[in-house]
């Protein structure tokens, strides 16, 4: 077992790499890292650089992003041997500093996420493509919604028209992005092989034939990108993440109950894709919200179900994210 006074350079690479591999609006990866030696704390920065001004002008997306960063660090540590404490924006005067994670090691009995969870941090990502519409049994759904409540976040399946009326407001943001130049331009810049820093971006799946799931079209953006048509499940599953406030704080929350949903999922070979565009308009963002309860705040709109693994979205290597600090 490590302990905080030997943390070498290829664990810390490990750790390192281990969130960098969540998952990020255009997978536009907006994190830097950096160790404090003296304290054994990573800290996790904003990379502002790297906002999306028009489509995510509060940086909720952001922090989202970020969040789910967190979490695989937390269990990367924990896979290590240490106990991972985390702060939630620690200093106000600092506002790019979203979190910071001290190794406190070693752990406490038992492991806080298991060996499972740390092996689904690499097979993750998500899967465009179509679903075979079957229903994931009661037991993992069950699960899903544990991993959410445990990051202090909710999540919901709703039903049938209740999913029809969301799918409808994610493709009425979808045509709005679509008619907006600002909008545009900027998602025009984090399509695959777009990215400003000249790192792929998001990768592309194929269009609905149907019509009736709202998958993001970039294809409006870039012609040379257009993609081939396929059937989806006619009655996708979509699961709504939300939490009660809708802070920074909360957004950092959703972001690791969020991830930890996904991870769960991994391990049962649930596939899922996610639905932003309603999330990128305020009114629509609001009208998200269950009209039975008016309750919780949406972060995100999960498509799960079972089929084909998506390609892997690139990632950027660890030296451009992490600033190594002084060293002792």
């Amino acid at each position: 077992m490590h302990t905080t006074s030997t943390l070498d350079a290829a664990t810390l690479e490990k750790l390192i790499a281990a969130a960098v591999a969540a998952p990020s609006l255009h997978n536009m990866q907006p994190w830097r890292y950096r160790l404090d030696p003296d304290t054994a704390t990573i800290e996790v920065r904003a990379a502002t650089e790297r906002s999306l001004r028009h489509t995510d002008p509060l940086g909720r997306a952001l922090h989202v992003s970020v969040g789910a960063a967190v979490l695989n660090l937390r269990i990367a540590v924990t896979h290590f041997g240490w106990e991972p404490v985390v702060r939630l924006l620690p200093r106000p005067a600092e506002p790019d500093l979203l979190a910071t994670v001290r190794l406190a090691g070693p752990l406490p009995g038992g492991s806080q996420h298991g060996q499972d969870l740390y092996d689904a941090v690499w097979r993750r990502h998500s899967s465009r493509l179509p679903f075979s519409g079957r229903a994931l049994p009661a037991e993992v759904l069950a699960e899903l919604i544990e991993a959410a409540v445990a990051e202090g976040a909710d999540l919901v399946v709703p039903g049938v028209n209740e999913t029809r009326r969301i799918l409808q407001l994610t493709s009425e943001a979808e045509w709005f992005t679509a008619t907006d130049p600002a909008r545009r331009e900027e998602n025009r810049r984090w399509v695959r092989d777009g990215a400003p820093d000249g790192l792929p971006g998001a990768v592309l799946g194929p269009r609905d034939a149907t019509g009736h799931l709202p998958v993001r079209d970039f294809s409006a953006l870039r012609p040379a990108y257009a993609r081939p048509a396929a059937a989806f499940e006619p009655r996708p599953m979509i699961a709504v993440l939300s939490t009660r406030h809708d802070r920074r704080a909360d957004w950092l929350r959703a972001g690791q109950a969020l991830e930890n949903v996904l991870l769960t999922a991994t391990i049962h070979r649930v596939r899922a894709s996610l639905l932003h565009q309603a999330l990128e308009w305020p009114d629509i963002r609001w009208a998200l919200r269950d009209p039975r309860t008016g309750t919780g705040h949406v972060q995100m709109l999960i498509r799960l179900g079972y089929g084909p693994d998506g390609p892997p979205s690139p990632r950027r290597p660890v030296p451009d994210v992490l600033d190594r600090g002084p060293q002792r």
